[in-house]
């Protein structure tokens, strides 16, 4: 029983990164936009999350200033995905490719280096209960902001009025035009909040769940999270099942190595990709279901192209 709630409480540690990824990927793609540049912004933001709370003291204000690196990594995508119309997915690419590289030069001072990082918070009471406490009463704040995040996400695309703008604006961004709802604005803000998400799941990793910085420190986390959001059908609240399930896998190599599990490490640490592979492989060969892919992701709005 210790072992599973070990296990539990690992799993969610190392989901959470996953889940606010997943959940700012899924407000971008609701718009109709495709980014495929998390893994960029989420190294972007590990690297700025880490530098600032390094020079400030203050691992808050390192995790406010990882938002707003992935939000200005994310307006990047943004302007040229909306405003200039170009190919979405060579942008994301190119996401990738420049947060990895601008990290890899500026962050290389910063490796070895002790930050002031994200302390644990024992709810009160509840961490004290045998196994549940453990389990899931005593992690840092942000797994518990990651947690209550879901049930707002969901609240926000499907109860409220920008909600479902977003919505209309990925199924059907001519409908939406004619109805007077401006399709470009709502596609900015929509990447600007998945980007401050994708920012905060970097500060997480380098600030709460790793507690430091190296140099390609989020190991296709971003690629991962491109996978949980086919995986929860665009939906929140399947997100946070996904992201704990991946996160499990993650940790399931260490945990089982510490429990003296004669497994090879490296196959061990094979696994959460090789689901990857699964779900998107899964993806294509199953038919759309009701609140599958928006029907308009990945195609820029003309205004006066008819689809």
């Amino acid at each position: 029983m210790d072992f599973i709630a070990s296990l539990i409480a690992a799993s969610i540690r190392a989901g959470t990164p996953l889940l606010f990824a997943t959940l700012g990927e899924i407000i971008t793609e609701r718009s109709g936009v495709l980014n495929l540049g998390l893994e960029g912004i989420m190294i972007t933001g590990a690297m700025t999350g880490f530098a600032v709370s390094l020079l400030t003291g203050n691992p808050w204000l390192g995790v406010l200033a990882a938002g707003l690196a992935g939000m200005a990594m994310a307006s990047i995508h943004a302007f040229f995905s909306i405003t200039l119309k170009a190919d979405q997915s060579v942008t994301g690419l190119m996401l990738v490719l420049l947060g990895i590289g601008l990290t890899g030069f500026l962050g290389r001072n910063y490796i070895g280096q002790v930050a002031e990082y994200i302390q644990p918070v024992n709810i009160p009471y509840l961490s004290e209960l045998p196994f549940v406490g453990e389990a899931f009463f005593s992690h840092d704040p942000l797994v518990y902001a990651a947690m209550l995040l879901v049930p707002l996400t969901w609240f926000f695309l499907f109860r409220t009025r920008h909600g479902m703008e977003i919505i209309a604006v990925g199924e059907s961004p001519e409908a939406a035009d004619t109805l007077g709802i401006s399709v470009e604005k709502l596609r900015y803000a929509s990447v600007l909040i998945g980007g401050f998400l994708v920012g905060i799941a970097g500060a997480h990793l380098s600030l709460a769940y790793a507690k430091l910085w190296t140099d390609g420190m989020t190991a296709g986390r971003g690629w991962i999270c491109l996978a949980l959001v086919i995986f929860s059908g665009w939906m929140p609240q399947r997100a946070i099942l996904g992201a704990y399930l991946f996160g499990g896998l993650d940790v399931l190599s260490f945990k089982l190595q510490a429990a003296g599990v004669g497994v090879s490490y490296h196959l061990l640490k094979m696994i959460p990709y090789v689901v990857t592979i699964l779900v998107l492989l899964f993806s294509v060969m199953r038919k759309k279901e009701k609140f599958g892919a928006p029907s308009a992701l990945g195609k820029p709005y003309i205004r006066e192209q008819r689809y």
